[in-house]
């Protein structure tokens, strides 16, 4: 999920469409994955609206958080096979609808549960979408802009946090937290009808077997992605999905002002993000080792420093810079295990991440209800701590058909 990737196109005929065109369905798909990333990390901003709304703790209310996690890594590949055959176009286009469906039901959810059926919605739209959505952008496109189209596809996710959840919690705070996911499904309408006008017909090409990915689990590259992924996500999910408590109760800021932190921090992770792709590509264990010491470090520190102002900001950007580069460095590990079977490549690498960010936000409300927002903080940097000697533990094998710095 990152604008720097190593995924390469699927193979298919050039288009032979309109440049304007062609660039068009790019931003089509870029702005579906935007409405996607922005709908799924949207409750993290209003948390603890929600659930003062619906009356539940903080640590039920990230069930929020948590619930389309797990249901995206169950979807990717189940949904993946399911439609292997199916036109892309139409695949994309039932996603997007389904997402802005989700949007709409928790906008009029009324009660908690309800709620929860529209981010179980979420879940499986996420899965689905980014599992065909990641590496469709080589065949809009011809072959040497194919790697420039796929970066603008990936901008969407810091996008996301940068843009989309600073805007839906000054929404909220305008308007309230029912209006932000409200604005979201009239923007994923609009996304919708581009969509459906901007992509040509995308027959399926090299469908995506069950079969192809118990495969690929047996490389030992895929195998190490895994553990890399699981161990940095967790620390991170365990600790972000909770920053707005921990904001609010110990650095004891307003509502306004987490907005500007968070939007400081979705700054910093556009930032990362660049500097983590062009990290990755000649030191790819490095750079995941560094973004992971520097989210252990931000994360320990910020019960020590996060009381001021000034504290958390700066360890805020640290944090946003550092994770910034985690995507991109666990895509690239997905992507150079195969980079023969780029949509299989995606399904893995969404199902894992999902999946690992919904246990790590669950983990982080279980301690959030038992003790405060700082323990989350402080364990969540103990487990990045373990990610560091994790990632350098041995040289990543390199897959064959690649250059030393694991390049496709």
């Amino acid at each position: 999920m990152s604008a720097a990737t190593t995924i390469s196109p699927c193979p298919a005929e050039p288009p032979t469409r309109s440049p304007l065109l062609s660039w068009l369905a790019v931003i089509a798909v870029m702005l579906g994955i935007f409405s996607i990333v922005t709908t799924e990390i949207l409750p993290i901003g209003l948390l603890t609206s929600i659930g003062s709304s619906f009356t539940v703790s903080d640590g039920v209310a990230g069930l929020m958080m948590t619930m389309p996690g797990f249901l995206a890594a169950v979807a990717a590949p189940l949904v993946t096979v399911a439609t292997r055959r199916l036109d892309r176009r139409l695949v994309l286009a039932a996603f997007v609808l389904l997402l802005a469906l989700a949007n709409f039901l928790a906008a009029f959810a009324p009660n908690y549960w309800l709620l929860l059926v529209s981010r179980v919605m979420v879940g499986v739209t996420i899965g689905g979408f980014w599992s065909v959505g990641a590496g469709i952008a080589g065949r809009l496109v011809p072959e040497r802009s194919a790697r420039r189209a796929t970066a603008v596809v990936f901008s969407a996710v810091p996008l996301g946090s940068v843009l989309g959840v600073p805007l839906g919690t000054f929404v909220a705070d305008a308007a309230g937290w029912r209006t932000a996911f409200l604005s979201m499904g009239v923007l994923t309408l609009a996304v919708l009808v581009l969509l459906v006008l901007a992509v040509p017909p995308l027959p399926a090409v090299d469908p995506v077997g069950l079969r192809m990915l118990a495969g690929m689990l047996r490389a030992s590259g895929t195998r190490f992605a895994l553990a890399a992924t699981f161990l940095v996500v967790l620390a991170h999910f365990g600790a972000y999905t909770y920053v707005t408590p921990f904001l609010e109760q110990v650095t004891r800021v307003g509502s306004g002002a987490v907005t500007l932190f968070l939007l400081v921090y979705g700054a910093a992770g556009i930032a990362g993000n660049f500097l983590g792709g062009a990290a990755v590509a000649r030191h790819p264990r490095a750079a995941f080792a560094a973004a992971a010491a520097t989210i252990a470090g931000a994360t320990l520190l910020l019960p020590v420093l996060g009381g001021s102002e000034a504290g958390a900001v700066a360890l805020l950007v640290l944090w946003g810079v550092a994770y910034g580069a985690v995507p991109v460095c666990s895509q690239t590990w997905f992507a150079t295990a195969r980079p023969d079977a780029p949509e299989a490549s995606s399904v893995l690498f969404t199902a894992s991440f999902q999946a690992t960010l919904s246990t790590g936000a669950l983990a982080g409300g279980v301690v959030v209800d038992r003790s405060s927002p700082s323990a989350v903080m402080a364990l969540a940097g103990a487990v990045a701590v373990l990610a560091v000697p994790a990632i350098g533990l041995r040289p990543a094998r390199r897959p064959a058909g690649t250059d030393r710095a694991g390049r496709p």
